[in-house]
């Protein structure tokens, strides 16, 4: 039988309103704290600051009666049995996890503990935050019988937040004592019970209660690397299809058919394996670059992490030169950019592939205009509308007139576009895809110069393709820095 827990996330960013959202769902009582009145003020009026499938409808159906929204961190205390803690942990100059958020929050739920709490880190930390937490509990008075701290990492892709959350692949759980984590195995046992799966208004996804997610359970030194090693190997995965692209570049091969092959070999799998611009958002260049700094600081030598974030940086820098080459020269150039978030499914725009490109674009004197479902408003703040800047409000609108059309993320609308409309709308039917979502030959049957990733290039443009192969001269680096937000943007 299922208990009602009564559980404080705090935070509501992309993690902490995804599992506020999701913890209601599943049936829990849910209090989601934020230092920002104005963000808090928006959530109880039914508004949602970011773009996630299935959030509004989690929150219209169980906002009235299981979550409420609050800046009150000590009363939501007072009120739960387990507190997450899903506040940003932004880099530091240095490369590590900033964990000032985190602090700040221990800190105050110190000050305010009652009665046993469960402390639970939902936000990405480096290995030993668990027992600096517990530090700051102590150094405040607090007893140790009152309070444990526990690991229960997120695994969640943007976009895909929600269902990702109810339809885990696993659920990690790092506690040192069995009590702490018998109440986490509560909290989520109407997933790994299968329960939830059994509702008609559940959301769709892999699991089911034939098949419902396993819980890991380890110590929470182990449950901290989890996340950490699992994020850098993801982004390794990425960075070594796109070194792979490059080589496929030069010698002539199809990198989607080398990464099919790989992937049809169960110990590789085809996940990851998708030749691009390069990843990006707010988790995995921080993480890659905490996981390094925390390998300095164990005095290991991780030599390989520096290597992924170098192709990363460099694999903008290589698709930058085949604008280049497809339009000689830059100035005055009407250039049209489809995608702004880092990906498709997001209006997320930290450390966006296609924000940097954006950014060289302008620098070079290019007209710009752009069109993404979600990320609009969000990169206006960044970059404002202007005589180089423009947005618009669907992909044709953005190719009317362009020199060349660049597809910069994997929105399911840019891969299914009207050719033949977004022929007429180019001033030069040129095309350079960042996210290979079209075939070669499809296009070049369809009057397109087009040029994407790690595939030969159709025959007009092969010369252009072998001069973006050559020695570049060095370039400085136009890239805008995009700071993570503070406390509740995990």
């Amino acid at each position: 039988m299922n208990q009602r827990a009564s559980i404080a996330v705090v935070g509501s960013g992309y993690v902490g309103l995804v599992a506020a959202a999701c913890f209601a769902e599943m049936g829990h009582r849910v209090i989601c704290v934020d230092n920002d009145e104005t963000k808090v003020r928006m959530l109880r009026e039914g508004g949602i600051p970011i773009h996630e499938d299935y959030l509004p409808e989690l929150l219209s159906r169980n906002g009235q009666n299981l979550v409420e929204f609050t800046t009150d961190l000590r009363g939501a205390t007072h009120s739960s049995d387990a507190i997450f803690i899903a506040v940003g942990t932004p880099q530091s100059e240095a490369g590590s996890a900033d964990l000032s958020y985190v602090d700040a929050v221990a800190s105050e739920i110190a000050r305010s503990i009652n009665s046993y709490k469960v402390i639970v880190e939902k936000s990405t930390v480096p290995v030993y935050t668990n027992e600096w937490i517990r530090r700051v509990m102590e150094r405040n008075g607090v007893p140790r019988n009152l309070f444990d701290v526990t690991s229960n990492p997120e695994f969640l892709r943007e976009g895909t937040a929600v269902a990702d959350f109810l339809h885990p692949d696993r659920i990690v759980i790092g506690a040192a004592t069995e009590r702490a984590a018998d109440l986490l195995k509560n909290i989520y046992r109407p997933l790994t019970s299968g329960e939830y799966y059994r509702g008609a208004t559940a959301v769709p996804g892999p699991r089911s209660q034939a098949d419902p997610p396993p819980i890991l359970l380890t110590s929470t030194k182990a449950a901290e690397v989890i996340k950490h090693a699992s994020n850098a190997f993801l982004a390794t995965k990425i960075s070594f299809i796109n070194a792979v692209a490059n080589i496929c570049e030069s010698v002539g091969a199809d990198v989607e058919e080398v990464a099919r092959g790989m992937g049809m070999d169960t110990r590789i799998g085809p996940k990851f394996l998708r030749a691009g611009i390069g990843y990006g958002g707010s988790c995995f260049p921080k993480d890659v670059a905490a996981f390094r700094h925390v390998a300095e600081l164990a005095g290991v030598e991780f030599s390989l992490l520096h290597e992924v974030e170098k192709i990363n940086a460099e694999q903008r820098s290589r698709f930058f030169q085949k604008v280049r080459s497809a339009l000689w020269t830059f100035r005055d150039k009407k250039v049209a950019v489809l995608g702004l978030a880092f990906k498709g499914g997001t209006d997320d725009i930290r450390e966006s592939p296609a924000l940097d490109i954006v950014s060289m674009l302008l620098h070079e004197g290019c007209k710009v205009s752009a069109y993404d479902p979600a990320a609009e408003q969000r990169t206006k703040e960044l970059i404002p509308p202007g005589a180089q800047m423009q947005y618009v409000d669907d992909p044709y609108a953005a190719a009317l007139d362009a020199d060349a059309l660049l597809i910069l993320n994997d929105w399911a609308e840019f891969a299914d576009l009207d050719l033949e409309r977004l022929h007429s709308a180019l001033r030069f039917p040129i095309i350079i895809d960042g996210r290979n979502l079209y075939d070669p030959a499809t296009m070049n049957q369809k009057g397109f110069s087009y040029l994407s990733v790690g595939r030969p290039v159709s025959s007009q443009l092969a010369d252009l393709a072998t001069t973006s192969r050559l020695p570049r001269q060095p370039e400085r680096h136009h890239g805008i820095a995009l700071r993570d937000q503070p406390f509740g943007s995990a």
